[in-house]
């Protein structure tokens, strides 16, 4: 066999090799963004459980102050517009509006 057919062997034998996994595996899963609304002194929905890797964002909806606050980071106070966060850790995340916590603007990030 000539040197070009076992290069082109061998890179077709990598090609196929680089395939396995992913069939192996079921395809690489891809990240999502998911949606939660501030709307009437909630978010909507409260509790969201999402992957690790995946976005949420905020979306405000009722032309009212709000923000979006955790422990450790926070959106501005705006009364339209959107805030996205990618989660890359597992875990429980408790967020709220600082403005409307006292009228029960809380809400839950759960990462698998």
């Amino acid at each position: 066999m000539s040197r070009r057919a076992l290069a082109g062997t061998g890179a077709l034998a990598l090609a196929i090799a680089a395939l396995v996994p992913a069939v192996a595996l079921g395809g690489a899963s891809t990240a999502s963004t998911h949606s939660v609304v501030l709307k009437s002194t909630r978010f909507h929905p409260g509790t969201m459980t999402i992957n690790r890797g995946d976005s949420v964002q905020w979306l405000w909806r009722d032309g009212t102050d709000h923000n979006v606050t955790f422990h450790s980071f926070h959106s501005k106070t705006k009364e339209t517009g959107s805030y996205t966060i990618r989660f890359t850790h597992s875990g429980a995340f408790s967020y709220r509006c600082t403005i409307h916590e006292s009228e029960g603007m809380r809400g839950k990030i759960i990462v698998h």
